[in-house]
């Protein structure tokens, strides 16, 4: 097994475990079960979903768990309403492939620079907006 030379956090909280077979035509497990899912490639009619959407819905629930934070750093709480939107795109260009993401938050009843204000922390703080920045294209729209 080839070992990397990424730095260790102090504190791991928590691994996910997966294992994948056959790539986007195929499926995924998580070690403790909790995940069984069919892959499909984006865009096809097959069962199932694909990587690009596991992504957008891992990095929205954890924008949202940012934004939580962000607020109660002002004294702040997210209205239960909170919703993050989402979009990845796959993309190529000259037979390379790359993302590029849009993330429509809605933060209903906090005023816009509020708004604001919790979404650039967030996006300073959030592990998926930490793996992006300065890969891909990223853009926040507050709604």
């Amino acid at each position: 097994m080839e070992s990397t030379n990424i730095a260790q956090p102090k504190k791991v909280i928590y691994t996910a475990k997966t294992l994948t077979t056959g790539g986007r035509e195929g499926a995924s497990k998580s070690s403790d079960g909790r995940l069984d899912i069919k892959l499909t490639s984006p865009g096809s009619t097959g069962e199932g979903t694909n990587p690009e959407q596991l992504f957008a819905a891992g990095w929205s629930a954890c924008f949202i768990g940012a934004m939580g934070i962000a607020a109660a750093g002002m004294k702040l709480r997210l209205p239960a309403d909170t919703s993050v939107n989402t979009e990845v795109d796959l993309c190529a260009l000259d037979g390379q492939y790359s993302l590029q993401a849009r993330l429509h938050v809605s933060l209903p009843g906090i005023d816009p620079e509020t708004a604001k204000a919790i979404t650039d922390l967030a996006h300073q703080t959030c592990p998926y907006s930490k793996a992006t920045r300065g890969n891909i294209d990223v853009e926040i729209v507050i709604l």
